[in-house]
C-alpha cells in the first residue's frame, strides 16, 4: 500500500472512530440518504414545480386582462348610455372603452343601439320609428346601446397542446338615458 492510501484508510477509520464513540456512526449512513433525497426533491421540483408555477402565472395573466377587456365594454357602455348625443358619438365610444383597458393591447371596440318597446321588450324596433311602432296606453320606446370588446391575447409561455393565442370578450348594454 502506498503512503497516500494509507492515510485515507487512517483517516476515514478515526472519522468512523469517532462517530462510533459518539454514538453518531448512524447518522453517517443516513446523511448520505439525505443527499440523495435532496437531489431527488431538487429534480421533482425543478420538472413539476417550475412549469406548475409557470402555468399559474399565465392564468393569471390572462385573468386580469380578460377582466380588463370586460370592464373596457362596461366603461363604454357607461358613457354612450349618459345621453342620445353620447350614444351617438362612436368615436369617444371607443375612447372611453380604451383608456379602461390601457393594460392590454390591440382592444377593438363596436358598438350598436336598439330601441324596445315597453310593452314587448323583446322585440327590437328601428330607433327612427320607435314613436310610431310603440302606440297604446303607457307604451314607449327604450334605447338600449351595446358595446362589445375584443382582444387578441399572447402568453409569455406555450404550452404543448394550448393555443398560442387567447381571444378575450367583453360585452354591456345599458339603456341610453333620456
Amino acid at each position: 500500500m502506498t503512503k497516500t492510501a494509507d492515510k485515507e484508510t487512517t483517516g476515514t477509520r478515526n472519522v468512523k472512530g469517532l462517530l462510533q464513540r459518539l454514538g453518531l456512526a448512524r447518522l453517517r449512513r443516513l446523511g448520505n440518504e439525505q443527499g440523495y433525497s435532496l437531489v431527488e426533491v431538487s429534480l421533482l421540483v425543478s420538472f413539476f414545480g417550475v412549469p406548475l408555477l409557470l402555468g399559474v402565472v399565465e392564468m393569471g395573466r390572462l385573468a386580469f386582462a380578460g377582466i380588463e377587456v370586460s370592464n373596457a365594454a362596461r366603461a363604454g357602455a357607461a358613457f354612450a348610455s349618459q345621453n342620445s348625443a353620447d350614444s351617438a358619438d362612436t368615436t369617444d365610444t371607443t375612447n372611453a372603452a380604451t383608456n379602461e383597458a390601457n393594460d392590454v393591447q390591440g382592444v377593438t371596440v363596436t358598438q350598436n343601439t336598439f330601441c324596445v318597446c315597453s310593452n314587448s321588450p323583446s322585440t327590437a324596433v328601428t330607433c327612427s320609428s320607435v314613436t310610431t311602432s310603440c302606440t297604446g296606453s303607457g307604451n314607449h320606446g327604450i334605447s338600449f346601446v351595446q358595446v362589445n370588446t375584443a382582444a387578441t391575447v399572447n402568453p409569455i409561455v406555450h404550452f404543448p397542446g394550448l393555443p398560442t393565442t387567447v381571444t378575450l370578450r367583453g360585452d354591456a348594454t345599458m339603456r341610453i338615458g333620456q
